[in-house]
């Protein structure tokens, strides 16, 4: 097949297009050094066949992937990661230890999709999910290196958004693969003062104490740029990070407030809730496009969101209670 659109956003480094529902909306990345390469994120197992045309393009061939490093195993960072694996014979499977089992039996994984999405989203959009051979992965400590030829790579452990994520700091650009730990960013909705970011509050493990106590770590190293799944590079993360904060301590305040209320509308309300907030924070920033537009932009983003939000008071309501 022809390879997907992909351009070089730093030495070394590619933003892959992963065609998951829109052209803009999740990307993967490649990243070589001399004729070694190591993929950071996957999208689904649809995505392999147009990563494989990447490295064909590139001149290389599969054998030369060392590594595939999913940020977390949410399907759009990871579904693809055991089809991927299939193809490149001599490729470790880099992951946070708590999302190592569910990529070696992705059972537990295909259930939880699938009642997030629905059975027959899950199979339009995902496909399938083939096990990774545990011999084939190694569980990302903190602060673990992995080299491509010369080329140094270190894991750091940044739960918040989900309990298994982990950022990739690359030194030689001074970037970091976020995953969705720096928020999401469409470029549609980019303005003349620059990116607009928001926290995705997505199921199951949105914890916003967790997650901004991972930026703190992130900034520790002062970045240049980010690499976000959602979507390609931004510049300037230190001018950028304090509008992240403020998104996740927003969202939290906005389910806080349905605390206590657990009915059966609670959800509906939480995405009514989500979608005017997230207006009205695009707008304040400058995004220029109308309402209706920018809801559709952001419309799986909202139901997930709500989701989150909604598995996140659960929980807190469950240790009240307990």
């Amino acid at each position: 097949m022809s390879s997907p659109h992909f351009e070089q956003i730093a030495d070394g480094i590619y933003c892959i297009e992963t065609g998951l529902y829109r052209h803009g909306l999740a990307a993967c990345y490649l990243v070589r050094a001399n004729d070694r390469l190591a993929f950071i994120d996957t999208g689904t197992s649809k995505t392999v066949p147009g990563l494989l045309a990447v490295i064909a393009e590139l001149g290389l061939t599969p054998d030369r992937v060392d590594y595939v490093i999913p940020t977390h195993v949410h399907l759009d960072h990871a579904g693809g990661a055991g089809t991927l694996m299939a193809a490149c014979p001599n490729a470790r499977l880099i992951v946070h230890p708590k999302g190592a089992p569910h990529l070696i039996d992705p059972t537990k994984l295909i259930a939880g999709a699938t009642a997030v999405y629905g059975e027959a989203a899950f199979a339009k959009d995902f496909g399938t999910l083939t096990p990774v051979p545990e011999e084939r992965v190694t569980l990302a400590e903190e602060g673990a290196c992995f080299e491509l030829a010369g080329r140094t790579l270190s894991f750091h452990d940044t739960p918040g958004h989900a309990n298994h994520h982990g950022c990739l700091f690359d030194p030689q650009s001074r970037g970091f693969f976020t995953g969705d730990t720096f928020g999401i960013a469409y470029r549609e909705l980019d303005t003349p003062r620059g990116p607009w970011l928001f926290a995705p509050t997505t199921p199951v493990a949105f914890d916003p104490d967790a997650w901004l106590a991972s930026l703190e770590k992130l900034m520790a190293f002062e970045p240049q740029a980010m690499y976000l799944t959602h979507y390609g590079r931004v510049d300037a993360p230190g001018e950028l990070v304090h509008g992240l904060r403020q998104s996740i301590r927003d969202l939290a305040k906005l389910a806080l407030a349905e605390e206590g209320q657990p009915d059966a509308a609670r959800q509906a309300r939480l995405k009514g809730a989500v979608t005017r907030h997230l207006v009205a924070s695009a707008r304040a920033r400058g995004v220029d496009q109308d309402e209706g537009r920018i809801e559709e932009l952001l419309a799986v983003d909202t139901e997930l969101n709500a989701q989150g939000l909604e598995i996140w008071l659960r929980r807190r309501e469950r240790r009240a209670a307990g």
